[in-house]
């Protein structure tokens, strides 16, 4: 199982923010959409970062309410691991577990083409789990 199958059935559009944009704005995009996550981009759709929940609440930890007047492009994670439509569900569960992240930007020549979250890797992987059980079954009653 790969990213692109998780792509092809959960859909690749990408909520984006510009990094110029303030925290508040990102933080009500985020309430507004009911996600976790939001990947910051250029004009031209190039990855500039990802900001998530747990970026904002570390802002606010730190500046209190005057976080949310700071732009994006200061509390994003700029160093944003990425992965490409041919990684597979392993291979992202590692990423994101060794890197301790929720959500994981899919690129194409450096530009946004999807973006996958835990619970799309779960949910992958539980659905493989339960067609090899169905399959064996099948297996063990027709012998």
């Amino acid at each position: 199982m790969t990213v692109k199958a998780i792509l092809d059935s959960k859909g690749r559009n990408v909520v984006t923010i510009s990094p110029d944009k303030s925290l508040a704005e990102a933080a009500g995009l985020l309430a507004e959409r009911g996600i976790g996550a939001v990947v910051v981009t250029r004009e031209e759709g190039l990855i500039a970062g990802i900001l998530s929940e747990r970026d904002i609440v570390r802002a606010l930890g730190r500046n209190g309410a005057e976080a949310l007047d700071q732009p994006v492009s200061e509390v994003m994670t700029a160093k944003v691991q990425r992965c490409k439509e041919a990684h597979t569900v392993n291979e992202v569960m590692q990423i994101m577990t060794a890197g301790r992240f929720r959500h994981l930007p899919v690129e194409h020549n450096g530009r946004i083409a999807g973006i996958i979250s835990i619970g799309d890797v779960v949910k992958k992987r539980i659905e493989e789990a339960e067609r090899e059980a169905e399959e064996i079954r099948t297996y063990i009653a027709t012998a």
